[in-house]
């Protein structure tokens, strides 16, 4: 009698196991899902934050829309705030000109980076181009048709 309720006892436990491993795959697969729907729906240019939020000690948003002129630094007046040490508190401007945008360095101290590549000159953003000021990476999207 015994053994038979431990045999029963045996397969539930297992089947236990695997429910709980589904369930895990499940929200993995809800929380990839999610993710593409929310880059997607924004129909509109802007910055998407690559780094993971919650390993920065400042708060962040997830993405930036871009419209007009906007400022990137430490200060409290800039439109994208970072409060990263690497990151002067006037660092950077994107700005808008005839549906085009561009990206400059405000003589950073650390500089600006596009691409891997120090930006010297005001220089036109691409969909997909990865900005790197201080220590956060950006990706640039432009959804808008």
């Amino acid at each position: 009698m015994f053994e038979l309720i431990s045999q029963i006892l045996k397969y539930v436990f297992i089947l236990i196991i695997y429910l709980f491993i589904l369930s895990i795959l499940r929200l993995m697969y809800l929380d990839i899902k999610s993710m593409d729907k929310k880059g997607s729906s924004i129909d509109a240019a802007y910055l998407k934050v690559v780094n993971r939020l919650d390993t920065l000690d400042f708060k962040m948003q997830d993405y930036y829309v871009l419209k007009g002129k906007v400022t990137i630094g430490r200060s409290s007046k800039s439109d994208i705030i970072i409060k990263d040490n690497f990151v002067s508190k006037n660092h950077a401007l994107i700005k808008e000109e005839k549906n085009v945008f561009f990206l400059e360095d405000l003589d950073s101290a650390n500089g600006t980076f596009l691409n891997g590549e120090k930006v010297y000159d005001i220089i036109e953003l691409r969909n997909g181009d990865k900005l790197g000021i201080g220590l956060i990476q950006f990706i640039f999207v432009d959804n808008r048709g």
